[in-house]
Formats: C-alpha cells, structure tokens, sequence
C-alpha cells in the first residue's frame, strides 16, 4: 500500500498551502511596512515643523553683528538715546551696535551675548513685525507691573498705580523717551533696573495696579518723578515741587 505522504496531490496540495501562506505573510509584511515608513515620515515632518517654528523662533527674529536694516537702525536709536551707544545710526550692526547691546544686556538682567533676540528686543521695546499689538501691550503691562513691584511692594495700592503713572507721564514728556521700556531702562532712571530687582516677578496686586494706570488712573496727578525721603541721596530731586505723597513716597513735577 503507498504511503499517503508520498502521494502526489497530497504534496502539491501542502505546496500550494505553504505558497499561499508566503504570500500572505509577505503582503502583511509590506504592508505593515508601509504604515512604518508613513509613520516614520509624519514624524520627521512634525520635528522640522518644530525646529522652524517653535523651538528657533528666537533665531528667526534677531539682529546679530552683520545684520542690517530697520531694526538695526531701531536698536541704534534706542541705545543712543539711553546712553548705551555713540556711534552713527546707519542701519548696519558692527562691533560698535553689538558692544552697545552687550553693554544694555548687562545692566539690565539678560544673556550677555551681543545678540538681540526676542527678549532683548523686548526690553527695549522694539516690536518685530510678526509680532501683534495686543502682545505689545501685554509686553508693556508686564513690564511696569515688574517696576511697580520692585520700587512700591508693600506701599498702599494708590501708590503703586502713581508709580505707574509717572512713567506713563514721562512716556507722554518730551523730555523722556516715547516708550514704557524706553523710559524704564533708560540709564539710570530707575534703582531697581541697576540692581536687578526689576526681574522680580510681580504679584496680582502690581499686575493689577499697572492695569489700572494703563487704563488712566493717575493719582501722581501729572508727576514726573518720585522718591523716598528715608533712601534718596540725591540732593537735586529734593529741589522738584511736591505734588502728593503717598505712603513712604513723594511724587514731584
């Protein structure tokens, strides 16, 4: 009797298995392939999206030695006005406009690197053009929220707001720069830019109190300047005529 393994339909028959198996296993393999490779390519596109548009933002939006153009010119003019620069504003940063930011960096609590990223342009108060109005204003909020903070912690809410009203007086003066972070960093107009106390991170109260003097509320009444006469060692800011004193601060003209 044959034996039923060497029968020749029985062996085409289990070839035929065996062959169909093959394929099946390999269309899953390619297509699980697949699936891989389209996975692998969707997160290769989300990293350079990331790299581009998020994580080298501050990259994108600088000016740096060899940079030109406006805002070059911008951080030229600032800088000059401040104190911090005395060469030509021509649009081109050279080793003079780089000197000058590292110099501004320095004194006012930021990586001193010589370039001006998003931050530096920040506390200079240079907008870039991507960046919106309503950032801007949240930027100047923020920033006399910090001032307040550091020059009136602890004095009545009133004269936290006239704090922040003798910078927006001196925004609206001739005799100041035209901008809140102009007036704030300008050289040696403020204690707490000089000793870094302006990095402090303001409470509700200071957020609060910088709101209310963006929205108009002056209790300095039109004052230009102020100080403690338990602290000053100024002679001259005591020959400025007193307008309020609020807590341990007096406001003068």
């Amino acid at each position: 009797m044959k034996r039923e393994d060497n029968n020749p339909l029985i062996i085409s028959g289990k070839e035929l298995i065996k062959n169909v198996n093959k394929k099946h296993y390999k269309s899953k393999y390619k297509k699980s392939n697949k699936i891989l490779m389209a996975i692998l390519l969707l997160l290769s596109i989300l990293f350079v999206t990331y790299q581009i548009f998020f994580r080298n933002i501050d990259v994108i939006a600088l000016s740096k030695y060899g940079s030109t153009g406006n805002e070059v010119r911008q951080i030229q003019t600032k800088l000059k006005q401040w104190g911090y620069y005395n060469g030509n504003v021509d649009g081109v940063y050279g080793s003079q406009t780089q000197a000058a930011v590292k110099y501004f960096q320095s004194k006012n609590g930021l990586t001193v690197d010589g370039v001006a990223g998003s931050k530096t342009l920040a506390a200079m108060g240079i907008t870039s053009t991507t960046s919106s109005s309503s950032s801007d204003n949240s930027s100047n909020l923020n920033l006399l929220a910090h001032l307040i903070y550091a020059e009136a912690r602890g004095e009545p809410y009133t004269g936290q707001v006239a704090i922040g009203g003798v910078v927006l007086n001196r925004v609206k003066s001739s005799s100041f720069p035209n901008t809140i972070p102009g007036v704030i960093y300008q050289a040696g107009a403020f204690t707490p830019v000089q000793n870094g106390q302006i990095n402090l991170e303001p409470n509700s109260t200071a957020r609060k109190a910088a709101q209310d003097a963006l929205n108009g509320w002056d209790p300095s009444y039109g004052s230009i300047y102020y100080f403690n006469p338990a602290t000053a060692t100024n002679k001259w800011i005591w020959s400025r005529p007193l307008v309020v004193t609020i807590g341990k601060h007096r406001f003068c003209k």
